[in-house]
């Protein structure tokens, strides 16, 4: 394994479109939620032990859940667990995680990859992985994996890239584009210049440092004036010195959709972002009638296309309904439509508003 090589693990979300499973005190990266033995966290952390050091992988999250990365992923140094005081979106994230490595090692070669997305061919993911950090390792570069898109999905940014490759399976970017409508997500599918944003990215520390300071360059000062505090003792009240004064945003908006030099490679690693209760549905065995149970004493009679997740000992029993997801916890239940799913969010946020803090 290359010791210039590592990986950080983004796993900070509160994973509100997962709820009521995912709730802000122990949200959805550290569930189990299609019942494969390991927590989503637990898979992505195992995902780069194959091409990444161990002492090389690093994982970002809330300060409140620094405890439960570390009983998740025991063979993870403590140190490598990196606590933020608050949210404050990719961007400070990656700043962070950056200016540490710089101190260490200044030919530091990074992988960003956020903790919550299924890959179901490993294998084929480290391929890819290392073939970009080789790529970035050689060449000023920012890369991103881009996904080979199996449907309009609106769920997802996507990635235009150049029609001449810079070499073997790696090509320029056009440009970025948030979200699509529906219309739009259908044209972008019949052109095979259009890929799925996966949110998984490769540079070198070095490069992406000097990102910072072209385009985030209020940004970048902070970080720079609490260098000295990095992998001290002193390392978390630089940490909440430079929070309180950062802007929230997404390093895509940052840096990605501005930078010269971005490229991306077309991957096909059997890839989900599992953001919701339908990408859980697409993900789990589906019966004859298209539905697909992640729990145990679930009955479902005469029903077509559910997503039902129970946690509890009780029979529940579903009959005569079609596409629902159905999520039955201890202390709530969820019944929405699944063309609706993109509204739990919202739900949550009703539930916020009317004192029902004690179910998030």
């Amino acid at each position: 394994m290359n010791s210039n090589n590592y990986a950080v693990i983004m796993a900070g979300g509160i994973g509100s479109r997962f709820w009521p499973v995912s709730r802000a005190g122990y949200p959805k990266q550290f569930l189990d939620i299609l019942n494969t033995g390991k927590t989503l966290l637990q898979s992505a952390y195992d995902r780069f032990t194959g091409f990444i050091p161990g002492n090389n992988i690093y994982v970002v999250t809330a300060e409140e859940y620094v405890t439960i990365v570390r009983e998740q992923l025991p063979l993870l140094p403590p140190e490598n667990i990196i606590g933020e005081p608050s949210r404050k979106n990719t961007a400070a994230c990656i700043a962070l995680i950056a200016f540490k490595l710089r101190k260490m090692n200044g030919k530091a070669n990074l992988v960003v990859a956020p903790s919550d997305h299924l890959v179901s061919n490993e294998q084929q993911f480290q391929k890819d992985c290392i073939k970009g950090l080789e790529f970035t390792a050689e060449n000023k570069a920012f890369v991103t994996l881009g996904i080979k898109p199996a449907n309009a999905n609106t769920g997802y940014g996507y990635i235009q890239r150049e029609a001449v490759a810079v070499e073997k399976g790696i090509y320029p970017v056009k440009r970025f584009t948030e979200k699509p409508d529906a219309a739009t997500a259908a044209l972008f599918i019949k052109d095979n210049a259009y890929l799925w944003n996966s949110g998984i990215f490769i540079w070198k520390v070095i490069d992406i440092l000097n990102a910072f300071c072209f385009y985030m360059p209020d940004m970048h000062e902070l970080f720079v004036c609490g260098m000295g505090g990095f992998n001290t003792p002193f390392e978390k009240a630089t940490v909440n010195h430079i929070y309180e004064h950062c802007e929230s945003v997404s390093i895509d908006y940052a840096i990605m959709e501005k930078a010269n030099d971005v490229y991306v490679i077309p991957a096909d690693f059997g890839w989900s972002d599992l953001g919701t209760w339908n990408s859980a549905w697409e993900n789990l065995h589906r019966d004859k009638a298209g539905n697909a149970v992640a729990g145990d004493n679930t009955l479902l009679v005469d029903s077509r296309g559910c997503m039902v997740h129970s946690s509890e000992k009780k029979l529940l029993l579903v009959g005569g309904i079609d596409d629902l997801i159905i999520v039955n916890t201890p202390d709530a239940l969820l019944i929405c439509k699944k063309e609706n799913e993109q509204h739990i969010k919202l739900y949550v946020e009703k539930l916020k508003q009317t004192g029902g803090d004690s179910y998030l």
